[in-house]
């Protein structure tokens, strides 16, 4: 029987943004704010802790104008995680706000696709249209870890642990992949950036950041074949996930309304 899982998302940092700035392929002409939102996403099962993604820090937050609202690996002891008790990282892929704070995390194994390690380091990122949602402190902090022995390469689909894989879609970037959690209520798939919110899957109006649009539209159906449901797929960075799932019990004060139980069905 396949392990059961509780999947968690965590509100880091946010940014204000127009409706503009998040579509390839038209938006509303009456254009209206449309926040982004930044998560990391924490998966449990028993006293046994998995990380996908590790966000960015407060000084990477200044050099972005991005509104910093906690460390999210910091935060973790706030649900009763230490930091040391994650002992696996899943990075989606290298952009500055995925794969920040690895430093933080000396003990963890780090879940990355090859295809990804290659593009953040080779000559694709001559070009600054590339480059640019990259910082090179955090792929150096990712090839330190090849060299310490601490990296493990996804090839396409990877399994991390009974009831957790890795797969490869491409898209936003080269090397992006999505996480696939089972869960109390099914497959559930975290989509990271190959889905930035509902509305780009949904509308098929890509995320305008993105290595390869073909790959990109592929990768919806990837995912959506991955899902138990379209009410399974978690997108990367809308803020309405915030509004369809429930809290879990005994958050601290300063984490209501921050993080959402996504092993429970959503509300809408």
């Amino acid at each position: 029987m396949t392990p059961v899982h509780e999947v968690y998302a965590l509100r880091y940092a946010t940014h204000e943004r127009l409706r503009r700035d998040n579509f390839i392929g038209g938006a509303d002409p009456h254009d209206a704010p449309m926040p982004l939102d930044y998560f990391v996403w924490v998966v449990r099962r028993g006293d046994a802790v998995w990380l996908v993604d590790t966000g960015f820090n407060a000084d990477m937050a200044q050099r972005r104008a991005r509104r910093f609202l906690r460390c999210p690996i910091r935060s973790l002891e706030r649900l009763g995680i230490a930091p040391a008790d994650v002992r696996d990282v899943i990075v989606t892929h290298l952009h500055y706000d995925h794969a920040g704070n690895l430093d933080l995390l000396p003990g963890a194994r780090i879940h990355i696709q090859e295809r990804e390690v290659h593009y953040a380091t080779g000559c694709q990122m001559c070009r600054p249209l590339f480059r640019a949602a990259y910082a090179v402190e955090d792929v150096v902090e990712v090839v330190k870890g090849v060299h310490a022995d601490r990296v493990s390469f996804c090839h396409g689909r990877s399994e991390v642990s009974p009831g957790i894989e890795c797969h490869h879609v491409g898209g936003h970037t080269d090397g992006l992949q999505v996480v696939r959690v089972h869960t109390r209520r099914g497959w559930i798939v975290l989509a990271s950036d190959a889905s930035h919110y509902y509305e780009n899957m949904g509308a098929a109006m890509p995320y305008p950041i993105v290595f390869h649009v073909g790959d990109m539209l592929a990768g919806w159906d990837t995912v959506r074949a991955l899902a138990d449901s379209p009410a399974h797929v978690v997108p990367g960075h809308d803020p309405d996930v915030l509004k369809r799932y429930p809290e879990p019990e005994g958050l601290p004060d300063d984490l209501r309304g921050e993080v959402v139980s996504l092993h429970e069905a959503p509300s809408r």
